[in-house]
């Protein structure tokens, strides 16, 4: 950690450590020690209360590490923790180090993030980028800041015309190309590609297909969504029809997948969406292979072929993508999980899939972001683009 961040006493680091440790079925982080540097014990304590609450494991993860983010920049930038609540000028000094021109940067090293701040996080491992941060980053760290205030019983300067103004202002400063989450979209003939990589009679090769071909085929479920299905939430179907206009003939394999707690559905929600025919069979086997009968379903496997008792992270499943995307012979830099999710419903919108029926299957709340994908696919075949070819 950097010479500017005070570090803790060691017994409040192991307290701290400790902690953190009883919410380690949520926050399955793999820098424990370090966060109980950066927290203060009201922010494990906070934490707690959060897990306590019943908030959920991937916005209560995104809080975590947002506020182990916060804590660290404070203390880079100003030499203390946060205070709480955060008085206006700091809310904007934070938008300022993290919105700026990067033309005005070549004329004024003083616009923007310090270079000893810059150092700090840097060398903390926590900050990656070079230029400006993007908006929505921005935005998201200051609602989790402004949610954690709430938390604590407290009034935040969130809504300060003068931050909200500073907002407005380093955006337009800042602009770049918004991203996507995946530069490229895992479409069918991609997966088709992926699996290809994943053959093999290891065990390894089996959860790795099993993991993919699941993930798109129930309709692009995110990385935390597979790292934490459980067993208990997969139910056997009764056969489906191969043709839906031939009800009487062929029969294909069915299970349905109870989703809980997602992104978009609720802890008591009944949703669930549907594996049918291939895709059963690549989780079935990878089941019988591995011997789960209950819990985690996705699991870590070490060096030696062992199957671990430890479900994957979400980290993990971008990493078994990444690696077989790189085993493929495709680039690594252009895949990530997400991929999986705005693949399948490229694929169908190619497919000419109503959206009600895709969204059914992918649960995407909004239909606005659904469609974004529908429109990509639809733009890359349509006539518009192709009057003078």
């Amino acid at each position: 950690m950097d010479a500017r961040m005070p570090k803790p006493v060691p017994d409040q680091k192991l307290r701290r450590a400790e902690a953190l440790d009883a919410l380690d079925s949520v926050l399955p982080f793999d820098r424990r020690d370090f966060l109980a540097e950066l927290l203060t014990d009201d922010d494990v304590a906070t934490l707690r209360h959060l897990a306590k609450e019943g908030i959920g494991e991937n916005s209560l993860r995104a809080l975590a590490s947002d506020l182990g983010y916060l804590e660290a920049w404070s203390l880079a930038a100003t030499g203390f923790s946060l205070p709480w609540p955060a008085p206006e000028v700091l809310l904007i000094k934070f938008v300022a180090h993290h919105l700026w021109d990067p033309a005005k940067r070549e004329t004024d090293v003083s616009h923007g993030m310090p270079e000893d701040v810059t150092a700090a996080l840097k060398s903390a491992k926590l900050l990656r980028v070079d230029g400006p941060h993007a908006p929505n980053t921005v935005r998201r760290r200051l609602s989790s800041w402004s949610t954690l205030t709430g938390w604590r019983g407290l009034v935040g300067n969130f809504s300060a015309p003068g931050l909200r103004s500073a907002i407005k202002l380093a955006v337009r400063a800042s602009a770049r190309p918004r991203g996507r989450k995946s530069k490229k979209a895992v479409t069918a003939d991609i997966l088709t590609v992926l699996l290809k990589a994943c053959a093999g009679d290891r065990l390894v090769d089996v959860r790795d297909r099993a993991v993919l071909i699941t993930a798109f085929a129930s309709g692009g479920r995110r990385r935390s969504e597979i790292a934490s299905l459980r067993f208990e939430q997969i139910v056997e179907e009764e056969p489906v029809p191969a043709d839906p206009k031939a009800p009487d003939g062929e029969k294909l394999p069915c299970l349905s997948i109870r989703l809980g707690r997602t992104k978009t559905t609720q802890a008591d929600s009944d949703a669930f969406v549907l594996l049918v025919g291939r895709p059963v069979l690549a989780l079935k086997g990878w089941l019988e292979r591995a011997g789960i009968t209950e819990g985690a379903v996705f699991r870590g496997i070490d060096r030696w072929g062992n199957l671990e008792k430890r479900a994957l992270t979400p980290q993990a499943v971008n990493l078994i993508l990444k690696r077989r995307i790189a085993k493929a012979g495709l680039d690594p830099q252009a895949f990530s999980a997400h991929g999986l999710r705005s693949g399948y419903l490229t694929e169908t919108a190619r497919r000419g899939i109503p959206l009600p029926e895709a969204m059914q299957q992918s649960q995407h709340r909004s239909v606005q972001q659904a469609s974004n994908y529908y429109n990509d696919a639809e733009r890359t075949l349509g006539r518009a683009a192709r009057v003078i070819i």
